[in-house]
């Protein structure tokens, strides 16, 4: 878990998962093995122009994301360096000399934020095992940057930390994947509000 900067006027303080956007790069960076089918499937229901290439983007923003706002590089070192990556934080990522790894990730849960709030987001929850971490580079976390402190934590002690309820609700769904293990047909929990009521589908 990464603690935000108390300087940041949304959520200043709280203990989150790496997080951001897909950007135009993601989707040209070379990567090792492909998302699981049922990983893939689950990514893209109830999405507009559902695609392969649109899982496989999200899948890589949060790879990049976690690499940006922790130091860690999730892949494996067998193939050395990706060649020609995309200029930027994927630039720093292939020197590492890590190969992204699609086949690592899981799906864990989807979250609209309900009307009316100051930012909204329409998030995907990603896994991975922390075996999967293949390099660290230092300097990513620090009083100045995004995350101020990274912390390894059992599940169970995590419910302790300043959390938002949303990521809260995601350990808890964490729990219950990892109790049935992590099968890949599981339904993945969707939450959303329509018309007033706060709903917990199920993709």
């Amino acid at each position: 878990m990464g603690k935000r900067h108390a300087g940041h006027r949304f959520m200043p303080g709280k203990f989150v998962f790496p997080g951001g956007r897909v950007e135009p790069e993601d989707r040209r960076m070379a990567a090792a093995g492909a998302l699981d089918p049922d990983v893939e499937a689950k990514l893209n229901v109830h999405v507009r122009r559902p695609s392969p290439h649109f899982a496989r983007a999200l899948a890589l923003a949060a790879i990049r994301e976690t690499f940006e706002e922790t130091g860690l590089a999730i892949g494996v070192p067998d193939y050395g360096a990706p060649e020609n990556p995309p200029p930027g934080a994927w630039t720093r990522f292939a020197a590492t000399g890590v190969t992204p790894a699609l086949d690592v990730i899981d799906f864990l849960a989807r979250a609209i934020t309900p009307p009316g709030r100051p930012r909204r987001f329409d998030a995907r929850f990603l896994i991975a095992d922390a075996t999967c971490v293949a390099r660290r580079v230092e300097g990513a976390v620090h009083p100045e940057a995004e995350l101020v402190e990274l912390v390894w934590t059992p599940l169970n002690e995590a419910l302790n930390l300043d959390l938002p309820d949303i990521t809260r609700a995601a350990l808890a769904d964490l729990g219950q994947a990892l109790d049935g293990g992590l099968d890949k047909r599981r339904p993945r929990p969707f939450y959303r509000q329509l018309r007033g009521k706060r709903l917990r589908d199920e993709l």
